[in-house]
């Protein structure tokens, strides 16, 4: 087995927000180090910095670097609302945002940016502690010699250093119980063949990357037992919005008989949303589809529709991992008895 090389996809460092750049990943390993807000609200926008949880820490610090300015209050304000609203889908970074709006506001200007960045870094910590337990309470549902079938990235690069779905895998592989692991390249942006393999591979996990419609004839063939994603907003019903393709896999693993389990901090819970018609779905560039890279994958011309995004109805899901526990269906009652939980 490798051993575990940790890194930070988020972090802050001599008053700067240091970020991991995913766009390089994997072939360099190169951190941004930002000193303004409008850098952290851009890196954000071009998944410079990607995952739910990841971008609700870097618009946490980048709220940190606002209050730093000359104008505190009124800049810490509009960095707010700016980066807030730099992506639409996930909740978590209106969530982090909310708590750093909530700080600036009982918070006198003498004490706004110590105060902002002690909150700033609770939310990291509390991130990279529901990571760690997510990671326990998912890898006791798995069956010893497992094969896991995954989408995109939810591991450490997508959360702060573990991640959520990969943390479980990462805890079940510690235990012994991991026999394989079938990574979804994830179209258009191949989050899952650059950057979960990359995390992977560095945590010596057996693995092998797949075209993303691979994964019927996987498991037509026998060898999934169970399929793992993150989520980037749940519904009060359970519906779960994640990275485009992940509904194909849910009925797939339906028909196939296999569990479909979401793992993702309470935090991506929405209990104002009832169900996933109402999660706003970011829709992205054309170029992200048609250009590989720098080259032409399409005619000249040829239009292209870029969803980021697409809700997983409750019923084909059989859990949803949280740090306060697991939830199982219905998943409306089991929510909110997590959601009277906190404290």
């Amino acid at each position: 087995m490798a051993e575990s090389k940790t890194f930070r996809a988020v972090d802050w460092r001599d008053g700067r927000v240091v970020l991991l750049d995913q766009t390089l990943l994997p072939g360099q390993e190169t951190y941004l180090e930002l000193g303004d807000w409008r850098e952290v609200a851009e890196a954000i926008r071009t998944m410079r910095v990607r995952g739910a949880p990841a971008i609700g820490i870097a618009a946490a610090y980048g709220v940190v670097l606002a209050a730093r300015s000359g104008d505190a209050v009124g800049e810490v304000a509009r960095a707010c609302e700016e980066l807030e609203g730099a992506r639409p889908t996930a909740v978590n970074l209106s969530w982090a945002v909310r708590r750093m709006r909530d700080i600036a506001d009982k918070t006198s200007p003498a004490d706004l940016a110590s105060s902002l960045l002690a909150e700033a870094e609770r939310v990291a910590a509390q991130q990279d502690a529901a990571d760690h337990a997510i990671g326990a309470l998912g890898a006791d549902l798995l069956a010893p010699g497992c094969r896991i079938l995954t989408h995109c990235n939810a591991g450490g690069l997508a959360t702060y250093s573990y991640g959520t779905a990969l943390g479980v895998i990462k805890e079940a592989h510690r235990r012994g119980k991991v026999a394989f692991v079938w990574v979804d390249e994830t179209r258009p942006l191949l989050q899952g063949a650059r950057l979960t393999a990359w995390e992977l591979q560095r945590d010596g996990v057996p693995m092998a990357v797949i075209c993303d419609n691979m994964a019927g004839h996987l498991m037509s063939r026998g060898e999934v037992d169970v399929v793992i994603t993150g989520a980037d907003r749940i519904a009060a019903n359970g519906d779960s919005a994640n990275k485009i393709g992940t509904y194909t896999l849910a009925v797939l693993a339906t028909y196939h008989h296999l569990p479909l389990y979401i793992a993702a901090p309470f935090s991506t819970v929405d209990l104002d949303i009832a169900e996933g018609s109402a999660i706003p779905i970011e829709e992205r560039e054309a170029e992200e589809v048609t250009l590989c890279g720098e080259k032409a994958v399409v005619p000249a011309g040829a239009p292209a529709r870029n969803f980021a995004f697409d809700v997983t109805p409750a019923e084909l899901i059989s859990a949803i991992i949280t740090e306060r526990g697991v939830a199982m269906p219905p998943f409306g009652p089991a929510l909110r008895n997590l959601e009277e939980d906190r404290g």
